[in-house]
């Protein structure tokens, strides 16, 4: 499937970038390259990321480091029982002195947010983020403010918590791009992390600096819309979410806003691999991250990490069944 076309060489040059992007994140979360590409092709792909794993493996500093490394806005969220959906997308305040009503934008006003224990709060201040997700815009008080361009919300939850959390519905699901684990260091990244000198981490994060501008992530974006998507490719996209939907152990398969993401993901990996059309391998590298959690299985689980389990489980299968081309 290798071609050969004028925008070709653009979009090699675009790998310089990516690789740039991704060394500098590197410098502060070890051993996770993989988890560093995920973030990276959210957000080339106009995505949203959802990293779903236990607390102290580097979530939150993925996502710092990212803003920092795109020279981008920064607000986390720290999302709790008590938080209402005005702490989030801002509110309207009457001036005294004009007697009119001022908008004081939410924390949502930034390049990348971070949603920091998404599922602590309740579904009413969990819907605040779906137009903001959707659409890249808030309304309030019947007026739309547009987000800031690149806009990115990446998202925590703890799989295995039970008490004082509200599972995220289909629809708020639906709205990630990805989810992934970060998953703990290998035993030889975590000597290292023990043996650096105290305070290190942290120095570390607060040394990196930009090595890209936010106009740069909009090129960037801009460039994998240009990525090439075969026919044949599509073909295989739209089978693959016709048998989910058919399966037996699901109640609820791939929507047409799935087949996108899967799409545009796979647009975005072709790019940071330097290229400007997308392989069958792109899509099945992110089969998983892209679809597993869009899916419902038929039935009561345990807990959110078993719930993933069987979503994964069953995805796998419904891949092996369907040729892929090529």
């Amino acid at each position: 499937m290798p071609r050969e076309r004028g925008d070709v060489v653009v979009d090699r040059l675009a790998a310089g970038p990516i690789a740039a992007l991704e060394a500098n994140v590197a410098r502060v979360i070890r051993g996770k390259p993989k988890a560093i590409r995920h973030a990276v092709v959210a957000l080339i792909a106009r995505g949203h990321l959802l990293i779903e794993d236990v607390p102290g493996v580097g979530k939150t500093t993925l996502a710092r480091a990212l803003a920092t490394s795109i020279g981008g806005t920064f607000h986390r969220i720290q999302f709790t029982s008590d938080l209402l959906p005005s702490d989030i997308v801002g509110v309207s305040v009457l001036d005294a002195k004009t007697g009119r009503f001022e908008f004081h934008p939410g924390a949502i006003f930034a390049n990348l947010v971070l949603a920091d224990e998404i599922n602590r709060t309740t579904p009413r201040t969990q819907s605040a983020l779906l137009e903001a997700m959707n659409d890249a815009q808030v309304s309030v008080d019947g007026r739309t403010h547009a987000l800031d361009s690149p806009f990115m919300v990446v998202a925590t939850q703890n799989p295995e918590e039970h008490y004082g959390t509200y599972p995220l519905p289909e629809s708020q699901m639906d709205r990630f791009l990805l989810r992934i684990r970060m998953e703990y260091p290998s035993p030889e990244d975590e000597r290292r992390i023990l043996l650096e000198s105290p305070g290190r981490a942290a120095d570390t994060l607060a040394a990196i600096s930009a090595v890209l501008r936010v106009v740069d992530v909009r090129a960037l974006q801009e460039a994998a819309d240009r990525v090439h998507f075969e026919p044949e490719l599509a073909d295989y996209v739209v089978a693959v979410a016709r048998e989910t939907r058919k399966s037996p152990h699901l109640t609820l398969g791939v929507s047409p806003r799935g087949q996108l993401a899967w799409r545009n993901a796979a647009r975005a990996a072709a790019l940071c691999e330097g290229r400007d059309y997308v392989l069958p391998d792109d899509l099945k590298s992110l089969a998983l991250p892209a679809l597993a959690h869009r899916l419902v299985v038929a039935g009561e689980t345990e807990s959110l990490a078993r719930a993933r389990q069987d979503e994964e489980r069953v995805l796998l299968d419904v891949l092996e069944r369907v040729p892929s081309p090529g």
